[in-house]
């Protein structure tokens, strides 16, 4: 059976106690943006429950374009107010860096990315460019409740990064 076949399956069983209907929009008018790494559960981490939050997730957690296009329409029409982003210990984006990948991908096809691949070297200063970028963008309706945590893998705990 291929994963997807199981994936189906295990959605036949979850459909059977859905709870349709729920609000668009989030009830805690919160954002969160958080790495893709398969080890963070952020609805867990936070203590989240399903409908309490727009949770969007990209290769390191970055503030992306297409990452500001989704907080945007968060807020302007969906309601939310407060962001938090959420880095990690251990991150993918540390262990390469943007030119490496570029490089890689010209020798294997001819063709650079238009997109850029946002590795980082430093956690915190990161993070602390994706908070700037959020808090400097005119599209936004509320910027001032941006903020910004790191995710040790290991004990399990957030640490704000100011």
């Amino acid at each position: 059976m291929s994963i997807a076949d199981e994936l189906i399956q295990n959605n036949a069983t979850y459909a059977e106690s859905y709870l349709p209907d729920r609000p668009l929009p989030p009830r805690r008018k919160l954002a969160v943006v958080a790495c893709m790494d398969s080890r963070l559960d952020t609805f867990a981490m936070l203590g989240l429950e399903v409908g309490d939050a727009h949770v969007m997730r990209n290769a390191g957690g970055v503030i992306t374009d297409d990452m500001i296009r989704s907080l945007v329409i968060s807020q302007r029409k969906l309601g939310t107010r407060e962001i938090i982003l959420i880095h990690h210990t251990d991150c993918g984006a540390l262990t390469f860096t943007d030119d490496e990948l570029r490089n890689e991908l010209l020798d294997e096809t001819g063709l650079k990315p238009t997109w850029s691949p946002e590795s980082f070297k430093d956690l915190d200063a990161d993070l602390r460019q994706s908070i700037a970028r959020l808090r400097n963008n005119p599209f936004l309706v509320d910027a001032s409740q941006v903020r910004g945590f790191v995710f040790d893998v290991h004990s399990g705990l957030l640490r704000e990064v100011v």
